[in-house]
């Protein structure tokens, strides 16, 4: 697609201010809360990331589509991201694997994404401002008509939306001959996760986001995890419910990011929203047990209270972020329960946290063992 060819574009944020930019040649409008990732690649796990659901995406590294897509990199089924900002979207690509370009992939989801946008000087407002909502269209001649749109736009806080990503049905995933049996509870899940516990010898089956602990340990589960996902936790009362069932009953629980939201509500922690989110993979986070650093693949826009968790007579913190030392980790003391606010299993990002995995596959068998 040639340049001169390309239509105006427009960013407007919830506080009135605009940012232009050009049409990627998918004409429409997309709302949601604006958020930036700055990672320097990944952009297609970014893309199909179910904790994105809902979020209009800012890239930050200069280039988007330069390598294409590749079918099998992944982290759920379609595109979960509600639109695209960006600096430079490259209509060609220069990956010998890859199956398509980017845009062939963003027009056959009906995806909105503007480019040409000063994408540093919108990340900068962002962070200034804080997280907002915002709507993008390639409709720039009705200004009024558009803040009309965005003033009906839901806040992100207070919004439930992992019902919207999670499966409708329980699954399964790996080999059902398989040492070990976990009972995966989806509320948002991605598939890198699921990949990194059964190469660790695990048969999972993955419930919907509202399965009871009836529901889930009639699979006879030997441990269970809750997963990431979008939107805020405090709604998920179902989920608190589940995790309030399973720690009263000392059962190996794991949780990543919502999950880990959802494990500190269970424990009467509260959650808040925060200024801005963490999105990227170079977060630096502290192991406060063997004093050893990360680095790390992070995106969330609530955390858990710091306080609260330590003034919490059976929870202490594991982990913290090194930028603004908000709560990166918990573990119980009296169960066998430990939940992180980012992703162990990356994709995209460092492998720094992997041995997360280890230790939950290692609680497993141990209680296995003590039973």
């Amino acid at each position: 697609m040639k340049y001169q060819q390309r239509k105006k574009a427009l960013v407007l944020l919830a506080d009135g201010t605009i940012f232009y930019g050009k049409s990627i040649g998918i004409e429409g409008t997309s709302t949601g809360e604006i958020c930036f990732n700055t990672g320097m690649t990944g952009y297609q796990e970014i893309f199909t990331d179910p904790s994105y659901f809902g979020q209009l995406m800012v890239a930050t590294n200069a280039h988007i589509g330069n390598y294409g897509v590749n079918n099998d990199e992944v982290e759920s089924e379609g595109i979960k991201i509600a639109g695209l900002i960006c600096r430079n979207f490259s209509f060609t690509h220069s990956r010998q694997d890859s199956d398509g370009n980017l845009f062939d992939w963003f027009k056959k989801h009906n995806i909105v994404a503007i480019s040409d946008v000063d994408t540093r000087a919108l990340v900068a407002y962002i962070r200034d401002n804080g997280a907002m909502n915002a709507i993008i269209s390639t409709d720039v001649t009705n200004i009024e008509s558009l803040k009309k749109q965005l003033a009906d736009t839901p806040n992100m806080e207070g919004l439930e939306l992992a019902s919207k990503v999670s499966t409708k049905e329980a699954y399964f995933v790996g080999d059902e001959n398989a040492p070990l049996k976990i009972a995966a509870l989806d509320i948002g899940i991605k598939k890198n996760i699921l990949r990194n516990l059964v190469k660790r010898g695990a048969y999972i089956k993955v419930y919907p986001y509202n399965a009871t602990f009836q529901e889930m340990s009639s699979f006879n589960p030997d441990g269970y995890f809750i997963s990431n996902g979008p939107g805020d936790p405090e709604p998920l009362v179902d989920a608190q419910n589940t995790a309030k069932e399973i720690i009263k009953r000392n059962l190996p629980l794991f949780g990543i990011c919502l999950g880990h939201q959802v494990i500190a509500l269970a424990n009467g922690i509260a959650t808040y929203k925060m200024y801005n989110g963490h999105r990227g993979i170079n977060h630096p986070v502290k192991n406060l047990l063997t004093g050893k650093g990360e680095i790390t693949s992070q995106n969330h826009g609530f955390a858990i209270n710091r306080k609260e968790t330590e003034a919490h007579d059976d929870v202490e913190i594991t982990h913290v972020h090194l930028n603004d030392h908000t709560v990166a980790g918990i573990r119980m003391k009296s169960k066998n329960v430990f939940s992180v606010q980012y992703h162990p299993e990356a994709s995209p990002g460092p492998h720094d946290a992997e041995y997360l995995f280890d230790e939950f596959i290692e609680n497993i068998k141990k209680a296995k063992t003590e039973a």
